[in-house]
């Protein structure tokens, strides 16, 4: 399956060792090289398929409604949205996010700094992009924690994609973002017209009646790509306002 490998770095971490490597797949045309990041071998995030993450910024932007936007604005309204990635992943939410012409800055928080690290050193397909890119700023923090903490209105959009889903958590220390209690402290977060957006590899119907329960718009839907491999993939985005 995989023609070349090459190994570009690696961190031990609280939750695992992460692995970022390339390799070269074939494609109809010759072969393509991907990004790839590991956590104790297996993967976790792959810049071969980026739809349902690009997905997760788009499908929640465009669910946004400003309250401070005049009676004919609407996407092309001022750029004063303020956007909390949880999860930096290879990059590909926060810059979608960023092509957003609404958007004003770009929080992303992920608790792993070494990801940072690569990001900064260009080890990551978008770091000339993102890196270039001055509203975009990076914090070393436990999203989870952070959102279940004190502050209120602080964000128009929280992005969420760190858990593989509700249930199958990379930390238990996450499990109470899954509650209505927890989405209730999520939900102070918010500013008035707020969009939460939480991406999972599967349903999971206890967390969909979690957020139906707090918001007052909350749905999910399905986000299909295709592998040559594995076949057809569906994600999973949870989408509250």
């Amino acid at each position: 399956m995989e023609k070349s490998f090459q190994a570009i770095a690696w961190v031990n971490t609280p939750i695992g060792v992460f692995d970022l490597r390339r390799r070269s797949v074939p494609i109809v045309s010759g072969t393509e090289l991907v990004t790839e990041v590991l956590i104790n071998g297996e993967l976790l995030m792959s810049s071969r398929n980026t739809v349902s993450e690009i997905a997760l910024a788009t499908r929640a932007l465009a669910l946004h409604r400003n309250p401070r936007e005049g009676p004919h604005e609407g996407a092309e309204g001022a750029a004063d949205l303020s956007v909390l990635v949880g999860g930096l992943g290879l990059g590909y939410t926060a810059h979608a996010a960023l092509a957003d012409p609404r958007v004003a800055n770009v929080q992303v928080t992920d608790r792993i700094p070494t990801l940072f690290h690569w990001l900064r050193a260009g080890h990551l397909p978008l770091s000339a992009a993102l890196n270039n890119d001055p509203r975009l700023t990076g914090v070393e923090s436990d999203v989870y924690a952070d959102l279940l903490g004190a502050a209120d209105n602080a964000y128009d959009v929280i992005l969420i994609d760190v858990d593989h889903t509700p249930k199958e958590r990379l930390d238990e220390s996450s499990a109470p973002f899954y509650t209505v209690d927890g989405q209730r402290r999520v939900a102070r977060q918010l500013k008035p017209g707020g969009v939460l957006a939480v991406w999972s590899a599967g349903e999971d119907q206890d967390f969909a009646a979690v957020l139906a329960e707090v918001y007052a718009h909350a749905t999910s839907e399905h986000v299909e790509w295709k592998d040559d491999y594995l076949g057809t993939v569906t994600d999973v985005l949870f989408l509250a306002r």
